[in-house]
């Protein structure tokens, strides 16, 4: 995600962080050059006078902009659906933290020093973990190198054999409070909320896991891709008897929106990737380390992670 504030004046022209312009480049090149060979030779292709007016670009270009400000729309909302999840997430962590503390009945409150033998200490750093699974899951990555402090050696080999970490870390933090049932550490009314805790995280996870494996329909993403390509290279023949030497200009700036939109508009659209504009999933998971840590008077905690290059990941 690109963290910086919002530049002005010729900076606003200049920047290529984050921007879509280095993925369409190349075919905008291709665009102005055509554009650029049709006003010098003035729409004749071999002696044939190619003919167009700007009514069919006029009729056609409209309702190119609006479907694709609708996709826009679309892919944006997913977006946002991904960042209120992981909200919810980093919420629910804090809150199940509070919990493990104040609702299990032990004499001391749980602390780092206790070390992973300690039940409350335990579910707290598979809290972590569970934010970096789901990371890793979302992101088709290998295991992260923290769950080798937060999870037992055990547990870390459990995870070798499992198709879908995360939830085998739910099913673990079950059975912990099964087993917190039994020893009557914990009263059943007060485990009810623990579970509901569990709970919500499993659906955010799920919900996650949908956005991923649910991309916007292909037919309807490759509709619009063909269009816009269409409309902007045949763009100059219907440009060059009315407004001349300034078609490449003009072409320039709306194929720059149109393939501009359309690239946008992929990249939004599966927002738990590694690009400048996708979430900050490795900074949230931080995040979530040091509210853990923190809670059970951890000494080595982590910084938080910041921008690097205006661009926090």
């Amino acid at each position: 995600m690109i963290i910086r504030d919002r530049p002005s004046g010729l900076k606003l022209f200049l920047l290529a962080r984050g921007s879509v312009l280095s993925r369409i480049l190349p075919t905008l090149i291709v665009n102005i050059f055509i554009a650029t060979l049709v006003t010098w030779s003035h729409g004749d292709l071999f002696q044939l006078k190619i003919t167009l007016t700007t009514i069919p670009f006029t009729l056609i270009g409209l309702p190119i902009a609006i479907f694709l400000g609708f996709r826009n729309n679309a892919a944006y909302d997913r977006f946002c659906e991904g960042r209120k999840l992981w909200g919810e997430l980093v919420l629910r962590s804090r809150n199940f933290a509070r919990q493990c503390q104040s609702l299990i009945d032990f004499p001391q409150a749980a602390s780092a020093t206790n070390g992973l033998e300690d039940i409350r200490v335990r579910m707290i750093y598979r809290t972590s973990a569970f934010a970096y699974t789901l990371r890793d899951l979302l992101r088709d990555q290998t295991d992260a190198p923290q769950l080798s402090y937060l999870l037992q050696d055990s547990e870390r080999e459990q995870l070798h054999t499992a198709s879908n970490k995360p939830q085998t870390l739910i099913m673990n933090m079950g059975a912990d409070l099964r087993q917190l049932l039994q020893a009557k550490r914990i009263d059943p009314c007060l485990a009810v909320s623990m579970d509901n805790t569990l709970s919500a995280m499993t659906a955010a996870a799920a919900s996650c896991e949908r956005i991923r494996n649910t991309p916007i329909p292909f037919s309807y993403t490759l509709l619009l891709h063909r269009t816009a390509y269409i409309y902007c290279f045949l763009l100059p023949f219907g440009l060059v008897d009315s407004i001349g030497f300034m078609t490449p200009f003009v072409v320039a700036v709306v194929a720059y929106t149109f393939f501009g939109l359309d690239a946008l508009g992929d990249e939004i659209e599966e927002p738990f990737g590694l690009e400048a504009n996708d979430l900050p999933l490795d900074a949230i998971c931080r995040a979530v380390e040091i509210d853990m840590r923190e809670s059970v008077s951890d000494t080595d905690i982590p910084a938080p992670l910041l921008p690097n290059n205006f661009c926090l990941t």
